[in-house]
């Protein structure tokens, strides 16, 4: 991995603390102390999270499945956020179809569509230079047997973290440019994922990681995952760092070839980067009951999966932590230091104590 990949990746890990922001709105209970569930207001909007997991897992859109009536209709509601967010299209459009043919799908007898939507923030140079790629499937499973199969963290919850981190970096625009891509027909084999691949619409060589969310807010043992650093060893030591100092539960693994079926790495849409050469990290549960499951239910995600991570540093003897910033923004900022670093380390120059100590009571 170049130096400015590496430079890329350290920036744009401030995006997984806006992720713990979303999910903690994902997965609090009804009992959440009132501080807590207006935690993290700063960076993305919870109510809207909540609202957007909720609707694209109701019943009303028949579990998503790609080409049909609920999947447009979900793929509406993902759009309309595009939109208000003001990411900007690629070409002339959000909506991107491919065809779907009866060869790529078993089962399958007739040629479909699939449509991906694809929206951009630019960075300072917009268009040019190495830019990110954040990830995550809109589609699911629909109706089998007379049952809907919702999908609400298969993946309602990973396209709400993708929301949220747009609208993050919307509002506090990245050093580099990120395409954010919500992709159809991932359970008929990464249809969607493969198709963008090989559409042209982005310069691969431009492209120095992905980003991709599956599965990120149902965890009975309170652990997410992220995998990526076995085939990419190079990332292991910023992933550790992160993970020292992560107010959720973060561990690598599930990406090493000797772990059969546990091995992540051709499990979602990030192996079709991967089979490119482009390293990716990717989010996600172990399965629970619910995974590719009827009871897979906006009811039944995990309620305290990230209220515990939120009490993290105030209840590890570390010293008082100011709550007016919190461990989400202490993380950002931790994140904000290290790049800082870098650069100034090639300058000769410091990085400002007020930096260091802002958010904490010294």
């Amino acid at each position: 991995m170049t130096k400015m990949r590496v430079f890329i990746l350290a920036e744009f890990l401030f995006a997984l603390t806006v992720i713990a922001g979303v999910l903690l709105y994902l997965n609090r209970g009804d009992d959440t102390p009132e501080s807590l569930a207006q935690y993290h207001t700063t960076y993305v909007d919870g109510p809207a999270m909540l609202n957007l997991t909720e609707t694209l897992s109701s019943d009303a859109l028949q579990g998503r499945e790609t080409g049909t009536e609920g999947n447009a209709a979900a793929r509406g509601f993902i759009l309309k956020r595009f939109e208000t967010i003001g990411l900007r299209r690629v070409g002339d459009a959000y909506e991107h179809a491919f065809p779907i043919l009866p060869e790529q799908v078993e089962g399958e007898t007739a040629p479909s569509e699939g449509v991906n939507l694809l929206g951009w923030i630019g960075g300072k140079t917009p268009g040019k230079g190495p830019m990110l790629i954040v990830s995550a499937h809109y589609d699911h499973l629909g109706i089998q047997d007379s049952e809907i199969y919702n999908g609400a963290d298969d993946n309602a919850s990973g396209v709400a973290a993708l929301i949220g981190v747009a609208e993050y970096f919307e509002h506090h625009p990245p050093e580099h440019d990120i395409l954010f891509a919500a992709l159809d027909a991932e359970e008929k084999g990464f249809l969607g994922a493969k198709a963008l691949v090989a559409s042209g619409l982005v310069d691969l060589g431009r492209v120095a990681l992905n980003i991709n969310f599956d599965m990120v807010s149902r965890s009975d043992a309170g652990e997410l995952y992220v995998a990526g650093t076995t085939p990419y060893p190079q990332l292991k030591p910023m992933m550790d760092d992160l993970a020292a100092q992560a107010p959720v539960s973060l561990l690598t693994g599930h990406d090493s070839p000797d772990l059969g079926h546990d091995d992540w790495t051709a499990q979602s849409d990030h192996v079709a980067f991967h089979e490119v050469g482009i390293p990716f990290l990717y989010f996600g549960v172990e399965d629970h009951a619910g995974y590719h499951d009827p009871t897979d239910d906006y009811v039944n995600l995990t309620h305290d999966f990230f209220v515990r991570g939120y009490v993290g540093h105030g209840s590890r003897g570390r010293g008082p932590v100011d709550r007016s910033c919190g461990p989400m923004k202490k993380l950002i900022l931790s994140m904000t230091i290290r790049t800082m670093r870098a650069r100034q380390r090639r300058r000769g120059e410091c990085v400002p104590s007020s930096l260091r100590n802002a958010c904490f009571v010294v």
